[in-house]
């Protein structure tokens, strides 16, 4: 999985979140014809020909009022410059090049990043004709695309796919010490924990969300425990203070992701877990990557005999269907529990690296379909004839049957829940493939 960046910019209403739902291949931003919608920072993945990427969708609630939009979108445009690796511009064809189009571009060609200006809504010859002025802004990569139909797309993406450096997509973890990232949302805990850990203020604790900066790798090993820890931390400069924290937060929630082997990710207790920890969750999921809930602050919680278990039950309702995620209630200040995170983070770790003997494999999951056949589809008899663990860098296995597109997600759970029941996965996501024998 490559940690190349692709951060959507531009002003409200002109299809950035149609063109990230595109890219990603699902519905996950909400669209309507009316600025303003999305509120929520959103990001996902890009898989296109063979090439994977990170799409960062910056579409934030605008507040009414020119001035105050105009910088909200500038600020956004900074942060997307500098924290991610290439930008895509969106503009409009039906309303041509606005004043701010103009300032937006003015901005980006100040950067040596990659810029891609994709001029949208260029679904007619006319249209056509006429968004020619959008080469006037001086980019090199400018793209005529429609976002809804898809029309132009392709073209955009071999170029961004272009961008990526080669040799690092699916690379295998690196030799050597397990990477843990420590992610939440701004305010939950993540320097207080790394200080905790430490035994030292490593990096600045503030009430204030947003203190935190800067990605740092820390070398850990204490208590007979060796691993690098992986903390968006740093001193916010006071010339940035009113940068757009949340975006910043969220392509270094989404880089901290690339570079681990586990995540731990901190919720507040007094809060729950919000959408956009599940967006990390599901994404750090899709990444491959092993998992430790952490439900921070647990001492200002008041608690009654069963609130932990209540609590649990909610939280694995929220992650389903990986349910299969270590749950660990915490307090950095108190540094409780601190330890036992450290200890299922490198369960985890180790869960992620364990391979199955295929013998092993055979006699165990060949007896479960026996004792539960495949579904019979379309008057087909599914027979598996054979499993075994693929060389990947994430727990993969494949099923060689004879109807292998015949298997459906109700199975293929089944097949997963058997394989965490007999093989230790926990926090890990596992992969199912399914091949013609």
């Amino acid at each position: 999985m490559s940690g190349f960046t692709v951060a959507i910019v531009g002003r409200p209403n002109v299809g950035k979140s149609t063109l990230f739902n595109r890219l990603i291949e699902e519905r996950k931003a909400i669209v309507e014809d009316i600025p303003g919608v999305t509120r929520d920072r959103q990001y996902g993945i890009c898989d296109w020909a063979g090439r994977t990427f990170n799409v960062i969708d910056t579409g934030g609630f605008v507040p009414d009022g020119t001035e105050a939009f105009e910088k909200e979108i500038r600020q956004q445009v900074m942060v997307a410059v500098r924290e991610a690796d290439a930008v895509l511009f969106m503009t409009d064809a039906a309303t041509g090049i606005t004043d701010f189009d103009s300032a937006v571009a003015d901005m980006l060609r100040r950067s040596t990043k990659p810029v891609f200006v994709a001029v949208n809504k260029v679904d007619n010859h006319q249209r056509l004709l006429e968004a020619s002025e959008f080469h006037s802004l001086g980019f090199e990569h400018i793209y005529f695309l429609s976002s809804i139909s898809g029309s132009g797309t392709g073209d955009l993406m071999d170029a961004i796919a272009a961008q990526i450096p080669t040799g690092k997509e699916d690379a295998a973890p690196p030799e050597g010490l397990p990477r843990f990232a420590i992610i939440g949302q701004p305010n939950v805990g993540k320097s207080s924990l790394l200080n905790a850990l430490l035994g030292s203020e490593r990096t600045i604790v503030s009430e204030a969300a947003g203190t935190t900066r800067d990605t740092i790798h820390t070398h850990y090993q204490l208590f007979q425990k060796e691993f690098i820890l992986i903390d968006t931390a740093g001193i916010r400069r006071k010339a940035r203070v009113e940068e757009d924290l949340e975006f910043y937060s969220v392509i270094r929630a989404v880089k901290a992701v690339d570079e681990s082997d586990v995540c731990l990710l901190l919720i507040d207790a007094q809060k729950g877990i919000s959408q956009q920890d599940l967006n990390i969750f599901s994404l750090a999921s899709k990444k491959g990557k092993g998992i430790v809930l952490l439900v921070n602050k647990w001492d200002l919680l008041e608690r009654s005999t069963n609130t932990a278990r209540d609590m649990e039950k909610g939280l694995r309702e929220r992650l389903a269907p990986f349910q299969d995620v270590p749950i660990v209630f915490i307090s950095a200040k108190e540094k409780t529990r601190i330890l036992k995170a450290v200890e299922t983070a490198l369960e985890v770790a180790e869960n992620r690296m364990r391979k199955v003997p295929t013998s092993r494999l055979n006699e165990v999951m060949l007896q479960a379909i026996e004792s539960y056949h495949p579904p019979v589809v379309r008057g087909n008899t599914v027979k598996v004839k054979y499993v075994t663990q693929l060389p990947t860098a994430v727990p993969s296995f494949a099923f060689f049957c004879n109807y292998p597109d015949d298997i459906k997600t109700p199975y293929r759970n089944y097949l997963e829940n058997k394989l965490r029941e007999h093989f230790s996965f926990r926090g890990v996501p596992v992969r199912i493939f399914f091949r013609k024998k």
